[in-house]
């Protein structure tokens, strides 16, 4: 079965209580988060050229730009008001609101940043199937499975701040085409992503009030991490071992 699809248990042992629900959370994450893939070991460490570089961030907007989708599919879900009103500053945090910039505005930044046509990172003409898919797939997935799951797809947010802080160091530290200003989207994530963790966590633990709800819940957050990681193997088969597709993006001198 294919990481997009597999909703394989988290572990064997029935989970019963919110400690034990948290605790397996973390094991996921300290497994299974996209912090452990070779290819940001790459980009963090400086192993990348500045096209490799570029490829990561027009295929990572696609991700980016999806986020408001699947939030307003959360809200969606949800006939409990204040449910609505915790979540949706979430779509804010992206797109902006009148006359302030968002987490796509700053994403925006980098790409411009790297060099990227704006027009041709925002038509995601260049991005791989792969992202197309995975991405899609999350958005798909908010809108099918419980809203228990839909909010529990979203607890990778629990390991992000330390995954920005080595992209911050590491991109600034490694690469002369790198500046902060083009790093803001990271630096802002380091306030809005535990915000946004702990009301997802406080919630899945206060209302998956079984064994099976709470391995729904361990089960989701193993689809994102697999919406996460397979992003990364697509980019570096294309990317670093060189296997381009058609019609994908095409550094510079390649």
């Amino acid at each position: 079965m294919s990481a997009m699809t597999s909703f394989s248990v988290a572990t064997d042992a029935p989970l019963d209580s919110a400690e034990q629900l948290e605790a397996q959370l973390r094991h996921i994450g300290a497994t299974r988060y996209h912090s452990l893939h070779p290819f940001h070991k790459l980009l963090h460490g400086g192993k990348l050229n500045k096209g490799q570089v570029q490829a990561w961030a027009l295929n990572r907007y696609y991700y980016q730009s999806s986020i408001p989708l699947k939030d307003a599919v959360v809200i969606s879900r949800f006939r409990d008001r204040a449910t609505r009103i915790e979540w949706r500053h979430r779509i804010e945090d992206h797109d902006g609101a009148v006359g302030t910039e968002g987490g796509i505005d700053r994403w925006l930044k980098l790409t411009e940043g790297l060099g990227l046509d704006t027009d041709y990172v925002e038509s995601a003409e260049g991005i791989l199937a792969a992202t197309r898919f995975a991405v899609d797939a999350y958005v798909h997935f908010v809108r099918d499975r419980t809203p228990l799951e839909a909010i529990a797809s979203s607890l990778t947010e629990l390991f992000a701040p330390n995954l920005h802080e080595e992209r911050i160091s590491g991109m600034l530290q490694h690469y002369d085409f790198i500046n902060p200003g083009v790093m803001t989207y990271f630096q802002r994530r380091l306030e809005q992503a535990p915000r946004d963790a702990d009301f997802a966590l406080h919630y899945v633990k206060e209302h998956a009030s079984t064994p099976r709800e709470r391995q729904l819940v361990c089960n989701a957050l193993i689809f994102k991490t697999n919406v996460l990681w397979v992003q990364l193997d697509a980019l570096y088969h294309a990317y670093v071992e060189g296997h381009i597709p058609p019609g994908a993006f095409l550094p510079e001198g390649e």
